[in-house]
C-alpha cells in the first residue's frame, strides 16, 4: 500500500489561496489515480476534486470549478491542490487518496473506490 502524508494546510482569510500537497511513500505515485476530498465539522466527507494516472484527466466538483486545480508531479511522487479565491464554506479538513488504477486517464470520484488515505490537514477560512 502507498503512503500518504498530506500538508499545506493553514488559517487564511476568504479570498486568499492556499496549496495542498499529498506526498506518497511505499509505492510509486504514478500507477495511482489520486483524489482529494475534505470533511467539514458536523457534516459528512465530500468529494473535491480526482486525477488519472497520467494527470491528463480531472474533474472537479461543481463547488470548486474554476477555483480549485489539481495537479501531479509523478517524478516527485506528489499530487497538489492549488486553491484560490477560498471561501468560508471551503474550511474543513481536506484528505488526499489513492487507488492502483491500470488505465492512464482513469479517476474515481467515491471515497470507496479508494483505498489508500492521508491523515489529512486541516484549511480554515475566515470571512
Amino acid at each position: 500500500q502507498v503512503q500518504l502524508v498530506e500538508s499545506g494546510g493553514g488559517l487564511v482569510q476568504a479570498g486568499d489561496s492556499l496549496r495542498l500537497s499529498c506526498v506518497a511513500s511505499g509505492r510509486t505515485l504514478s500507477t495511482y489515480a489520486v483524489g482529494w476530498f475534505r470533511q467539514a465539522p458536523g457534516k459528512e466527507r465530500e468529494f473535491v476534486t480526482a486525477i488519472s494516472r497520467s494527470g491528463r484527466s480531472t474533474y472537479y466538483a461543481d463547488s470548486v470549478v474554476g477555483r480549485f486545480t489539481i495537479s501531479r508531479d509523478n517524478p516527485k511522487n506528489t499530487v497538489y491542490l492549488q486553491m484560490n479565491r477560498l471561501k468560508p464554506e471551503d474550511t474543513a479538513d481536506y484528505y488526499c487518496a489513492a487507488s492502483a488504477v491500470s488505465s492512464t486517464t482513469s479517476y474515481f470520484v467515491k471515497a470507496d473506490d479508494y483505498y489508500s488515505w492521508g491523515q489529512g490537514t486541516q484549511v480554515t477560512v475566515s470571512s
